[in-house]
Formats: C-alpha cells, structure tokens, sequence
C-alpha cells in the first residue's frame, strides 16, 4: 500500500507542476475532421469544398482554422521503404498539394493514424513505424495529429502509456515542427468496470500532448447502422457525462475532448445542437466540426459563430465548467474567466420548458463581507443582452423558459471596469466512479447519495483548505473528521491548521491532519463519508470539486 500511495503522489506531483515548454496549443483547437460525418468517404474535393464553404460561411473569421482528415486517407500496403501511401483515387493531387492548398486559404492541416498495428477502420497502423509515419506526416505539411488506440499489441495501460509515450518523444525531438497531438488512449479504458486504468491514462495524456479524447465517439451520420439504441441526445449526455468527471487535468496547453459537433446529425433537435455547442464551450472543449459545412442551415451557422459563447471557449484560463448542482431535471455550472468574469450555464435536461432560479450563493459570489458587490451584470451570452441586477434585491439569477434540452449561458460581470468578481469555488463533490454526491445534513451525518440539487450538496471550498455545505452556511460547521467517519462540525473550524483538505489531480480529497483519503464506504446499506488509507486511484477515493480550487 505504501509503494502504491508513492506512485499516487509521484504521479500526482508530475501532472500538477507540468508546464508544456512554450505551450504549443494554449487554447482549445477548432476546425473540420470528416469522420462522424462522412467516415471513409474522404477524398479532395470534400476537404477543398469544405475549406472553401468554411471561408464563404464565416467559420474560419470565427476561429474554425484547423481541417484534418481521419482515417481511411491511405491505401491498405506500404511502400518497400515503409512509407503510408495516400489513396491516389481519393487523393489525385496528392496530400502535399492537399495541404498546401489548405495553409494558402488560412487553414492548418491534421492528419489521423493510429497506434497499433491495424487503424480502426483496418488500414495500416503505425506500430513500429513511428518514426518514420511521424516524419512523412510533416514533410507533408501536416501540424496536427490524431492518434487512434485500436489494435494494440494488447490492452494494458502501461502498453498504451509506452506507445503514446514514445509518440510524444518522436514529435518533441521534431522541432521545429509544430505538431498539435491528439490522443485517443483514455477512450479504449473509459467504460471498464474498475476506472483505475482510465484515471491513470488520464493522468498522462496531459505530459505527451495538448488534447485527449476521453469516451466514445460522437454518434456517425448512419448512427442506426451502428447503435440503433442511442438517440442523439443521449450520445450528448453521454459524452458530457464522461466529461464533468475530468476538469481537474485540464489547463492551458492541454485541454479534455468530449469528440466532435457532429451538427447536421438527423437526430437532433435545433434546441439540442444548441445545447451541445453551448457545453462545449462551457467545457473549453476543442470545437471540431464533423459535419457537411456546405449544407450547413442559417441557424446552424448562426450558433456555430456565436462570438460570445467561441469567446468563453477560448478563454485563456482555460478553465473546464464544473457541476454546481445536478437533480434529475437541471445542471448548472459554473467556472471563472481570464478578466475575473463569472460563467453560469444551465441545462435543462428535462422534457418540458422550464424556470429555474440560481442563488448567488451557489454561483460562489459572496453576498456578505468586505467582498460583496451592490450590483452586478449579467449578459444572456445567446442574445448578447446585458442587465444590472441589484444583489440586494434579487436573490440570483432567474434562467426563465429553458428549452427542454436546452441550455442558457450567462456571463456576469463587475459594473466596475477592469474589476473581477470576487468568488469561491462552490459546487457539488462526487464520486467519479458512482457519481453519488456528498451530502450533509442538519444533524452533522455526512454521506454519499444520488444528487437532488438540494444545498445539503452545495459545498464551499474555502482557500485555507475549509470545506462548507450551503445547508450549514453561517453555522460555523465544515468538514471534520471524527473516529474515521466525515462529519459537519463547529469544531476547529477557525482555526488556521483545523479541519483542512487537501485536493490532488489524483482526484484524492485528503484529511491534512491525518493524510486519508475521502472515501465511499461500501461495507453496509448507508453509504457514510469515511476516511480511509490512500489506494491507488481508486473508485471509493477519486472524486470531483468545484473548478477554482486549488489542486
């Protein structure tokens, strides 16, 4: 147990003090990639049409610079040097042409291989080529990759760490290339029954490359060929589901990836594509269009150029939006931005248009103390409308007639210029394995449960290591350990060194005084909040908290 907390805190130390030297890709990539769209039905003239409609449609003054091919570009053998050969049927020009044309009309090219043996689609993989994959695909004018993780010489995650690990070394050693580094890895450990592996996995894509696709691919055009069972929105859901799980890896130069904004998919509502964009910007996820942008409708384009909601995307922090509260019909995040704004986003996630009502409280703005403000303004980023709001005569915010699977975003700011919201993080804290919430309660008994959006599991984490629930708000009570069991109490709450908690990118919430680890006590029908001995990334131990605290 020792030697397995050691590797926990080793590893934990190396992702928290990681900075990409000169950070190649500070903020979250968009473009066009053809897959979830058009799969192997790649050629030329699709990738010269879609630049030239992303120019037409202003999705590349937008942002949308990046147009990368996916897999089936090749042909099935390699050359007697080892060398890939495009398709010279789908590319009669040739990719070099191909990318040429694409940096003369203002677009960086990517490029798809995988990396074992077969790619997923059964072309050649790069296993034992990579260095000579790696140099073709920059010689060829390529500055991006995605690197699959099918067909692995076996499924182990110390083999997919060694694989994308030696990737990593090829490309760095390159310079200077700039070769943006997508990584498929923690996809192929995402849905076992034990997540230790895809903790770990998650725990390393942030040293190799800038972005990593974390779960399932977003559903493909023919989608009832392949999952007849999922609708699209809950290919959404999903996704996003895999994602709240996952902020505390993300920073500048690395950012998580939910998979692409398959637009056009027949399943959607217009309500629903809105929501998916909105999350993703929320997220500060990559935005990759995997759609026909030719045939892309006026509202499609509309949203997809949404200046307000791109501008939260690529936000310097970089910060990803964490849960605030989640009940069977609402979730609602929060996360901070570069000049001390406050993002506030709601989903709607029920079947009927709604109302809901957000307390400043649960948003993190102080409404005593030295820090409260008399007003603050808060713009409707869909409509671009900004009101002041008195704090003192409104309670929060009001999100008013929500779509069902619709999602409001709301930008609040400081009346007073070049000023930024005082907050503290605040939000739910759940296991990322049961995604049971932490619970208190007015007696002091503090345990795991399904969340219901109540303030019992709204918790306040304080920059001295103190943890509140809104429940026991102005009481004095915070997090305590008492006989191994976690419970609200008054008791060393004011003081400097009581009652604090220290949180790691492990996902481990740590009693300081003790050194254990929150944990999820599986041994009877109630499911207390216990300390317990570290484990090794463990499902009982590894748990999400606000975005804001400091890991």
């Amino acid at each position: 147990m020792l030697l397995a907390m050691a590797q926990l805190i080793l590893a934990t130390a190396a992702a928290a003090g990681f900075d990409p030297p000169g950070v190649l890709s500070p903020l979250p990539p968009m473009g066009f990639n053809n897959w979830a769209r058009y799969m192997g039905a790649l050629n030329e003239s699709l990738f010269v049409e879609t630049a030239e409609a992303m120019v037409s449609k202003g999705l590349l003054e937008a942002g949308y610079n990046r147009i990368n091919l996916d897999d089936e570009w090749s042909l099935m053998e390699r050359l007697s040097n080892g060398s890939m050969q495009w398709d010279p049927i789908k590319f009669p020009r040739g990719l070099p042409w191909l990318t040429d044309f694409l940096k003369s009309n203002g677009f960086i090219p990517g490029i798809y291989t995988d990396a074992g043996n077969k790619s997923c689609a059964g072309f050649p993989g790069a296993y034992g080529y990579e260095e000579t994959d790696a140099r073709d695909f920059v010689n060829w004018g390529f500055e991006y990759l995605k690197l699959d993780g099918c067909n692995m010489p076996d499924t182990t995650e110390e083999t997919y760490r060694a694989v994308y690990g030696r990737w990593h070394d090829i490309l760095s050693s390159m310079y200077p290339s700039q070769m943006v580094f997508s990584e498929s890895a923690p996809a192929y450990f995402a849905e076992a029954e034990n997540l230790t592996d895809w903790y770990a996995v998650m725990g390393w894509v942030p040293l190799y490359g800038q972005l990593a696709r974390h779960s399932r691919d977003t559903l493909v055009w023919n989608s009832t060929n392949y999952w007849p069972d999922i609708t699209g929105w809950d290919s959404i859901m999903f996704n996003y589901g895999q994602e709240v799980r996952l902020a505390r890896f993300q920073r500048p130069g690395y950012v998580n990836d939910p998979d692409f904004l398959n637009v056009d998919h027949f399943d959607y509502t217009l309500d629903e594509k809105r929501s998916h964009f909105a999350l993703w910007c929320s997220f500060s996820a990559p935005l990759i269009l995997s759609t026909d942008v030719l045939n892309l409708t006026d509202d499609e384009v509309d949203y997809l150029t949404n200046r307000n909601l791109i501008a939260v995307d690529q936000d310097p922090l970089v910060q990803q939006a964490t849960l605030v509260s989640q009940d069977e019909n609402w979730d609602v995040l929060t996360k901070g931005l570069y000049n001390g704004d406050r993002l506030v986003t709601v989903l709607n996630k029920g079947n009927n248009s709604n109302d809901l009502e957000i307390s400043w409280e649960r948003i993190g703005i102080f409404t005593t103390g030295s820090h409260t403000l008399s007003s603050i303004n808060i713009e409707d980023l869909w409509t671009g409308v900004s009101t002041a709001i008195s704090l003192r005569e409104a309670e929060g915010i009001n999100a008013a007639a929500v779509p069902s699977h619709g999602t409001a975003v709301f930008r609040l700011s400081n009346p007073t210029p070049g000023e930024a919201i005082r907050t503290i993080p605040t939000g739910i804290i759940f296991n990322t394995y049961s995604l049971h919430c932490l619970t208190d309660s007015r007696n002091g008994t503090v345990e795991w449960t399904n969340c219901t959006g109540s303030d019992a599991q709204v918790w306040r984490v304080k920059q001295d290591g103190h943890i509140e629930s809104l429940l026991q708000l102005g009481s004095g009570s915070c997090l305590s350990v008492d006989a191994g069991r976690v419970v609200s109490s008054a008791s060393g709450c004011a003081a400097e060194t009581g009652n604090r908690w220290d949180y790691f990118t492990s996902g481990n919430l740590i009693d300081a005084a003790s050194g254990l680890c929150l944990t999820e006590d599986q041994n009877g029908g109630t499911l207390w909040a216990i300390v317990e001995e570290c484990g090794y990334l463990t499902n009982e131990q590894v748990v999400s908290l606000p975005i804001g605290v400091v890991i």
